[in-house]
């Protein structure tokens, strides 16, 4: 699949980056990010710009949370960044409706960010519903989710590991048509798919 949306990479995006990940926005969360939520946001690029896609951590045997998203959730953690579920409810006529919510992997400050490295792609409509409705109880204002772009698929190939990186699990053309269909809603979303660019032979 060619990824539309390569060519209109914010500009408030370093170049950089945009050349690491594949990079997507809905409602302008790269603005919302950059001008309130500096801060967050430079925590972002920090873990971003260091992260590797090692070979070994590939061609490792699956288990319930891979090497990789846990290390991502460390290195925000590191930050001040922590996980986090939310006690929501609407009030009408003054009685509670309890409207639960999933943890968030990695929230700070009013910014929810999730890992999606090799998950069943319905995890992706559970994430965004989640953001979706925390936005709309004004819990958060902005999500984050990093997964992997559909190049890696080649590169999973070459190594013998295509067939437990499945079109069924979840990447960039997985996640950016639920996006545009409003699965998230109103709620400002940034995506980063982790490119071969990262990847490092050991």
């Amino acid at each position: 699949m060619d990824l539309f949306y390569r060519d209109s990479v914010s500009p408030l995006v370093p170049r950089d980056l945009a050349e690491m990940y594949e990079v997507y926005e809905w409602r302008n969360a790269f603005a919302v990010l950059s001008a309130a939520y500096p801060r967050e946001w430079m925590d972002i690029q920090t873990v971003l710009r260091t992260f590797r896609l090692h070979r070994s951590e590939v061609e490792a045997p699956g288990k319930n949370k891979s090497s990789i998203a846990d290390r991502f959730d460390r290195h925000f953690l590191q930050l001040g960044w922590v996980e986090k579920g939310f006690d929501t409810r609407i009030v009408v006529d003054g009685q509670a409706h309890v409207t639960p919510t999933h943890k968030v992997d990695c929230y700070k400050n009013r910014i929810a960010l999730e890992v999606e490295w090799n998950n069943k792609d319905p995890f992706f409509d559970r994430d965004l519903n989640n953001f979706r409705l925390l936005f709309e109880l004004r819990a958060i204002d902005a999500g984050v989710i990093i997964t992997r772009c559909d190049e890696l698929q080649s590169l999973f190939d070459r190594l013998g590991k295509g067939g437990s990186y499945g079109s069924s699990t979840t990447h960039m053309s997985k996640l950016v048509p639920r996006i545009e269909g409003g699965g998230g809603g109103g709620c400002p979303i940034a995506v980063f798919g982790i490119r071969e660019a990262v990847y490092v032979d050991a």
